[in-house]
């Protein structure tokens, strides 16, 4: 059976930094395209970056560039995203997705599995 169970959301300062947490069971990270995605209030989903067995990491928004770290843990079969310097703009809830691809989509319906979500909200 299949889960992605995020962690780390939580009430932030601009600013400030945060690392999410995707912990996986049912596959080997090692071997698929992992993502992340947020829903800002009101807006669509968006991808924010994936990690992949083919191409590494590759980063989609420009608005998260450089201030974002996407990482593999193969011990603990998790992947992570680092924020840095959080700005308000960087509300959302923040989901996980999954896909036995070789390399990374920036686009949702690639994706197979999905965790519940977490909520990150900047604010002062």
């Amino acid at each position: 059976q299949v889960q992605l169970v995020e962690s780390g959301g939580g009430l932030v300062q601009p600013g400030q930094s945060l690392t999410l947490s995707c912990t996986i069971s049912g596959f080997v990270v090692d071997y698929y395209a992992v993502a992340w995605f947020r829903q800002a209030p009101g807006k669509g989903r968006q991808a924010v970056g994936c990690i992949s067995r083919d191409r590494g990491v590759e980063y989609f928004r420009t608005s998260v560039k450089g201030r974002i770290t996407i990482s593999r843990d193969s011990v603990n079969n998790s992947v992570y995203l680092q924020i840095n310097n959080l700005k308000p703009e960087d509300t959302a809830v923040y989901y996980c997705a999954a896909s036995a691809m070789q390399y990374c989509s920036e686009y949702d319906v690639q994706y197979t599995y999905w965790g519940q979500g977490t909520q990150v909200t900047v604010s002062s």
